[in-house]
């Protein structure tokens, strides 16, 4: 097989390629910019006594920051790697413009998988998250997944970011009940970790059968022979083939930025909250019209519960028994009432302050903790049908429980665009190894344009579908697997060698991470 050559660093670079690079830097610096004006605006306001709480700040968002760095230039070149082995851009180009697309899809996303992935956590760590045990658990999940991620690349091996940081949550959770036993803690979601599991596991074999199939219908439908032949060296495709290759570069590295890009910023909002609770632990962009109608819904809400409390009387800890329904997944014969009294508390402790923004310094963190317990414990009652609530009174529950998300589970701008800034820098460093792999190690044969663009069509809208649901999956597994189904569909054959060292960092990945983030978990636990 013919290997690429790849352009030295000062060949090939026309005027227009270096001002897009120059362009791009600047967006990135500008971000930067914004980025830290914004924090120290948020934190202006903020009176704390030690500064070991800005020391840990800092610490912690660096290595958030890094995290998605690493994921950029790790994940991200599974989108170059078509368009830069098929000529059909060069390979600075290609990375300036899947960063910038990278970057884009960052800023405009939902933020539904970050708090998906947090949802593995145990409650009691994420409610505590200011505490010690708090800041190891973010350090240990950050450090195993950069640890890992580090050393895969290093040998060229795409393996799955995703994989990898849901493999050090389940760590961190294992750790964590192992520590304290059943007693009052909890472990790993595992229904969740179930949910999120199966879209890791299916969506590399959707990629392969579907990719392999495009293939095969492009055939029969495009009968154009330079489609399907090996591109020519250093020369470019036909017009519409690279508008069609660079079309599809497009929306993975989109997709890669919308999806891949919120498994940092829950983790960034979880330090946020820990170290300047005050600032971040309730949303401060919510309206007053919005507010409101958050305090007409929580009395409605209020209502329904009591409507099916079953006569049971108030408990002397409402948030304590409601937290352990949360914990077990057991629904107790006070749990209703205890999640009544949650609710008329949270009304209590907002109602005067007319909006979240106004909410005393002293009483956010409570507040923010009751409104994360009710919410987890209205998705508990509607995953189980547990009470069995009238259609009617379930959709004021279900009103109820997306003003209280509104409240806590948001993520504000410049957390978007400082992650943004870190994944669009990391995919213009070190994409080489990565792509070298995806274009010339998997298949016998060189990418030809047709599997490109069929590899790349089906990752695009796996990733993106995937989004839509709040579900995370791996860029590297679904673009990877579509290139080799591609060559098994076309007879190119495929290199075992290559597709069992793939095939041993997915199944490596989770185990490897697992035992990391608990390692870490347990070791942080013990110096914070």
């Amino acid at each position: 097989m013919t290997d690429l050559a790849f352009p030295k660093p000062r060949e090939g670079r026309s005027t227009g390629q270096r001002l897009a690079l120059l362009l791009f830097l600047l967006i990135i610096a500008v971000g930067a910019i914004y980025c830290v004006t914004h924090l120290l605006q948020d934190l202006e306001p903020v009176r704390q006594a030690s500064i070991l709480p800005y020391v840990l700040l800092g610490v912690a968002l660096l290595i958030a920051l890094g995290f998605e760095f690493v994921n950029g230039f790790h994940d991200t070149a599974n989108a170059v790697a078509t368009v830069i082995y098929t000529h059909s851009l060069t390979p600075n180009l290609a990375v300036v413009w899947s960063g910038a697309w990278n970057f884009i899809g960052v800023l405009v996303s939902s933020g539904a998988v970050a708090f998906g992935i947090l949802q593995l956590l145990p409650v009691e760590l994420i409610i505590g998250v200011g505490s010690s045990q708090g800041f190891a658990m973010v350090f240990a999940l950050l450090i195993a997944a950069i640890i890992w991620n580090l050393g895969t690349w290093a040998l060229g091996i795409p393996s799955s970011s995703s994989h990898t940081l849901i493999g050090s949550v389940i760590g961190v959770g294992l750790m964590n009940q192992m520590l304290h036993g059943t007693n009052g803690t909890s472990g790993v979601d595992w229904s969740q970790a179930l949910s999120v599991g199966k879209s890791l596991l299916f969506s590399p074999l959707i990629g392969f059968i579907l990719a392999g199939f495009l293939l095969y219908v492009l055939k029969l439908v495009v009968r154009v022979p330079a489609l399907y032949k090996e591109p020519e060296k250093n020369t470019p495709p036909p017009f519409w083939i690279r508008c069609l290759l660079i079309l599809t570069c497009t929306g993975v590295s989109f997709a890669h930025g919308s999806n891949d890009g919120q498994k940092g910023m829950g983790l960034i909002m979880l330090i946020l909250i820990g170290t300047v609770p005050t600032a971040y632990a309730l949303n401060k962009a919510v309206t007053a019209g919005e507010m409101q109608t958050f305090l007409s819904v929580s009395h409605h809400a209020s209502e329904v519960l009591g409507r099916n409390t079953g006569g049971a009387a108030p408990v002397a800890d409402p948030r304590a028994d409601v937290e352990h329904y949360v914990q077990t997944k057991t629904l107790g014969p006070d749990t209703v009432i205890a999640l009544r009294q949650v609710v008329e508390g949270i009304d209590a402790q907002v109602r005067p302050s007319g909006s979240m923004a106004s909410v005393p310094q002293g009483s956010v963190s409570n507040v923010r903790n009751d409104m994360y317990i009710a919410s987890e414990a209205l998705r508990l009652m509607d995953k189980q049908h547990a009470p069995a609530f009238s259609a009617d009174d379930a959709a004021v529950l279900h009103n109820y429980k997306s003003q209280l998300d509104h409240a806590t589970k948001f993520i504000p701008t410049w957390v978007k665009v400082a992650v943004a800034v870190a994944l669009g820098l990391g995919t213009m460093v070190g994409w080489k190894r990565i792509v070298v792999t995806v274009g010339e190690r998997i298949g016998k044969t060189h990418l030809t344009y047709g599997q490109g663009a069929s590899a790349e069509l089906v990752a695009m809208l796996t990733i993106g579908a995937a989004d839509a649901y709040g579900l995370p999956v791996s860029t590297t597994h679904v673009l990877s697997s579509g290139v080799a189904g591609t060559m098994a569909a076309n007879g190119s054959g495929l290199q075992w060698r290559t597709v069992r060292s793939l095939a041993m960092a997915w199944v490596l990945t989770l185990p490897v991470s697992i035992a990391l983030a608990g390692l870490l978990f347990w070791v942080f636990r013990s110096l914070f």
